[in-house]
């Protein structure tokens, strides 16, 4: 999918700008001419370094890891460091999940006297223990409860409320448009939709046409998520259903690049190439440096290793360096390690 350079990729009178939603979530800074891209909430990634790197290379919005309103109601130490939005780490979607309409509405007040600049309301995580406890994707199941509760948590907060819901519970009740009009009725400025059920997890695949169905069943903005895993992928999309944005979550995981990939191909029909390896290595590097300075070494190398392998998969000695990082403990054992694959690759380069 290549387009003459300096074309927009979405421009069809049937794709975004048909129906473009101003003032896209009422947040003060987000651009209204044109389609958000969106680091998706992902448990274990989503922390300060992850969302400050994303939005170094163009993404718009970034969410929070989710966060538990019971464990808020309780001010967890673990959950409270969550919230670990600096100056640099605006906007934020705080992400919260939770049963009670009392204990979320706190939990939304909560987060937002911390300085979250949107609360969002989990509704598609799928995890048994969660489920167990009638949040997320079990709410679902029940609307009148799901009505209640985002009442309470949109009178509670004094910022934007959004949602990010599925496709439905099953494929026998697929009902993100009856979710959406509710949300939308009771003041929800926003809704995300996973076009995939809550018992598809992420196996199959995510299902578009039901998020352009949204789109069109509702006023306000509507953004996709589900498999975009390439720059094309995220233009067809916006120009297939017409949404207002695209959220960008596994694809990111140690590749922030792509959201000036995406960038670039939805603005100027331009496929920027991949970051070298080089380049991979020396963010992982950074990477490593923002989170210890940010949650101390033991925490922060030990979630590192997610992000470093992805960073490093396509590299040729990429099965080393990734059993090497699983033995890495402190912060000199990443840079030993970063800095011999650079060392390494310069004397290949030159031999």
């Amino acid at each position: 999918m290549q387009r003459p350079k300096g074309e927009p990729v979405v421009a069809s009178s049937a794709g975004w700008n048909a129906k473009v939603s101003p003032g896209v979530y009422g947040v003060k800074g987000f651009p209204s001419q044109r389609p958000l891209l969106v680091l998706a909430p992902m448990a274990g990634y989503t922390d300060y370094s992850c969302r400050v790197l994303a939005r170094e290379a163009g993404a718009d919005l970034a969410y929070t890891e989710l966060i538990s309103a019971n464990a808020v109601h309780y001010r967890n130490e673990r959950t409270v460091r969550m919230m670990d939005w600096g100056d640099d780490d605006h906007p934020v979607a705080a992400q919260i999940f939770g049963a009670e309409p009392e204990v979320m509405a706190e939990a939304a007040a909560f987060v937002a006297a911390r300085g979250a600049d949107i609360v969002d309301v989990n509704l598609g995580c799928s995890v048994p223990k969660v489920l167990r406890t009638g949040a997320s994707a079990a709410l679902l199941r029940d609307l009148g409860r799901l009505r209640e509760l985002l009442q309470a948590v949109v009178a509670a907060a004094n910022v934007p409320v959004t949602i990010k819901t599925r496709a439905g519970w099953d494929a026998s009740s697929i009902n993100a448009c009856e979710v959406a009009a509710i949300a939308e009725e009771v003041g929800v400025c926003a809704v995300a939709v996973h076009g995939r059920t809550a018992c598809q997890g992420f196996t199959g695949q995510a299902d578009w046409g039901l998020v352009a169905a949204v789109k069109r069943s509702v006023g306000i903005p509507v953004i996709g998520s589900g498999d975009v895993i390439a720059p094309e992928d995220a233009a067809r999309r916006l120009e297939e259903t017409g949404c207002d944005g695209v959220m960008i979550g596994r694809a990111a995981i140690g590749n922030p690049w792509v959201f000036a990939r995406a960038r670039a191909f939805i603005e100027y029909g331009e496929l920027l190439s991949e970051p070298d390896e080089e380049e991979r290595l020396r963010m992982l590097l950074r990477h490593a440096r923002m989170a210890v300075d940010r949650k101390g070494e033991k925490v922060a190398i030990h979630q590192l290793r997610g992000h470093a392998a992805q960073y490093i998969r396509h590299m040729p000695s990429a099965s080393a360096l990734r059993s090497a990082f699983m033995q890495a403990s402190t912060l000199r054992d990443v840079e030993q390690l970063v800095l011999g694959a650079l060392r390494g690759r310069a004397v290949g380069a030159a031999a």
